[in-house]
């Protein structure tokens, strides 16, 4: 496989054919299908691809992690209720830190029900 010449839209168009929605087993539509992010490696002949689908008949949100490596073709699906612009969003974002997790578990302790307060409430 000759990178130079990699088409996307024709990867896309082969797991239209062969992928199913895990939720409702509908065929995905290609105009609901984005590549989100991707990259080559055209020496080793090989690509990465994320890809983010909406069902059209059950509305569900699935990622493709799609991996190709020479003639294999390796896909890992995730149900995911990021919509497409979403997932192109937070692709470049780092990950959540445990004191960001402590942070907002500690506030949900403190949290009395009032959201008007809560949302009003200045940050520290």
């Amino acid at each position: 496989m000759h990178m130079d010449n990699f088409d996307y839209k024709k990867v896309i168009e082969w797991l239209g054919f062969i992928l199913r929605c895990p939720i409702c087993g509908f065929k995905y539509n290609l105009q609901n299908t984005k590549v989100i992010d991707s990259q080559q490696d055209e020496r080793l002949g090989e690509a990465k691809i994320l890809i983010h689908s909406d069902c059209s008949k059950c509305k569900s949100s699935v990622m493709f992690n799609v991996e190709i490596k020479g003639p294999e073709v390796f896909s890992v699906g995730m149900v995911t209720d990021l919509t497409g612009s979403d997932s192109a969003k937070f692709k470049n974002r780092e990950p959540i830190s445990a004191n960001e997790v402590i942070n907002i578990h500690q506030s949900l302790r403190r949290f009395k029900g009032d959201f008007v307060k809560a949302f009003s409430a200045k940050k520290d």
